[in-house]
């Protein structure tokens, strides 16, 4: 379901028009370019700033910020996969390690384009019914980025270069979803009931098997964390199952979305708000949708033993 956008809540939105974006120069290795976007830090205008500072220490209801009219530059034709060379400039990738770096520090997953710490990410023909973002005609459910991996980033940022105006980004905030449930169900969100399988995309051909059982939310009811994925994560008994079915139809009752524009910079807070998209009609001659994305920790220290320079590699599966 697509919200009436006459209905939507606003998301926390910052224009972001006045940033001069260092001019990006050719870099061998992701650590030089995240090393050039620290210090491109310093020329982010003072609002944004400002509004990711605050967004880091308390972020807003929605889980969600807006920047509005990043400068994207000139740009070639949308790549056919996300692997496949593209005739433009560093300056997108900057721009959005710049951000990455202001809210902690980008990674990549091995899985996940090979690792890259900026993806591409584009329709492909072969993904187009498949729950990926990659995809097209498919209905993307809503989740958590990557609920089951133990180093899942705190934060996703995706930056549009080529829109599409039937591409909805859907978003519900864990606080809207446990104002839309009753005090039952909400205590059993807190209660380790529930498993969640892996990502066919992380296993390489391993056995899927369920994660371990714990809650759907940790922290407290003012400052929660949730983890979930409508596709994989399932309840260990029929009553855990019961209280799936209600977090899903209460997503359903308080979605809102955002159709994403060139220039618009989502940053999503992983532990605040789930995310899905709408399907939309892909062209693949060009001129589809292109974003930007890059992931984001807090903190390296964690993820160390499991981790290549800025890439986690834990593996999964049997």
């Amino acid at each position: 379901m697509i919200p009436d956008t006459d209905t939507l809540v606003a998301l926390p939105t910052v224009d972001a028009s006045s940033w001069r974006v260092p001019a990006a120069v050719a870099v061998e290795l992701d650590e030089d370019l995240v090393h050039a976007a620290a210090v491109g830090a310093r020329t982010l205008p003072a609002d944004v700033d400002d509004a990711l500072l605050r967004f880091t220490v308390a972020p807003p209801r929605a889980g969600a910020l807006l920047l509005r009219n990043v400068p994207i530059g000139e740009l070639p034709p949308t790549p056919p996969t996300p692997e496949a060379p593209v005739t433009k400039d560093l300056s997108t990738e900057l721009a959005l390690l710049t951000v990455a770096r202001r809210l902690g520090q980008p990674v990549g997953y091995v899985p996940e384009h090979g690792g890259r710490i900026v993806q591409n990410i584009v329709p492909t023909q072969t993904d187009a019914d498949r729950q990926t973002s990659t995809s097209s005609r498919s209905n993307l459910m809503f989740h958590t980025e990557t609920a089951f991996h133990p180093h899942r980033p705190r934060y996703l940022l995706l930056l549009c270069l080529r829109g599409d105006p039937a591409a909805h980004t859907t978003l519900a905030s864990v606080h809207d979803i446990m104002d839309h449930l009753s005090d039952d169900v909400v205590d059993a969100m807190f209660e380790p009931r529930y498993r969640t399988a892996v990502d066919a995309s992380f296993l390489a051909g391993r056995t899927n098997e369920l994660g371990p059982a714990r809650p759907l939310v940790t922290g407290t009811r003012s400052e929660p964390t949730f983890i979930f994925d409508a596709d994989l994560t399932v309840g260990v008994d029929a009553a855990a199952e019961d209280v799936l079915v209600a977090v899903r139809s209460a997503i359903a009752e308080v979605e809102t979305s955002v159709v994403l524009e060139p220039g618009d910079l989502l940053v999503v807070d992983n532990n605040v708000a789930v995310h899905g998209r709408s399907p939309f009609s892909a062209r693949f001659d060009g001129t589809d949708r292109w974003l930007q994305r890059a992931f984001v920790v807090t903190d390296l220290a964690p993820s160390a033993a499991d981790r290549d320079g800025r890439v986690i590699t834990t593996e999964f599966g049997r």
